[in-house]
């Protein structure tokens, strides 16, 4: 069952939260959402909602923003397709960047998820 998350739910996963007042910064989901033809969150109600599809899309668009530096016109064209011949090799490292950083996040909740199995059983087997 594909689960449809809301705006600040979104904030609060991509780390989008002000560091003083721990609110979510959804206006930048909102930005992004008039800049890229990609995110089309559902409204209902008057509040918005994102489908796993677009939450993968959104987190390509932060790393290429936020990690790698790159303009939003950057990121478009690379969204796009619209690369020359030459830049195919780097848009494909952009991509791997991304797949390997998630691959890292995944990785590591597992461990400390398989960890604390291991200590909880510990705990109880003494």
């Amino acid at each position: 069952m594909n689960k449809m998350i809301d705006i600040s739910k979104l904030s609060k996963i991509l780390n989008l939260i002000n560091s003083k007042t721990k609110k979510p910064k959804n206006y930048i989901l909102r930005y992004w959402e008039k800049e890229f033809k990609e995110i089309k969150p559902k409204k209902i109600n008057n509040r918005r909602y994102y489908t796993p599809k677009q939450v993968e899309v959104i987190k390509l668009i932060k790393f290429l923003l936020k990690n790698k530096g790159m303009t939003i016109s950057g990121v478009k064209n690379t969204l796009n397709g619209k690369i020359n011949k030459l830049d195919d090799v780097k848009i494909n490292s952009l991509k791997t960047d991304y797949y390997k950083n998630e691959f890292k996040l995944k990785s590591k909740n597992l461990l400390e998820k398989i960890n604390r199995l291991k200590s909880y059983g510990k705990k109880n087997t003494s």
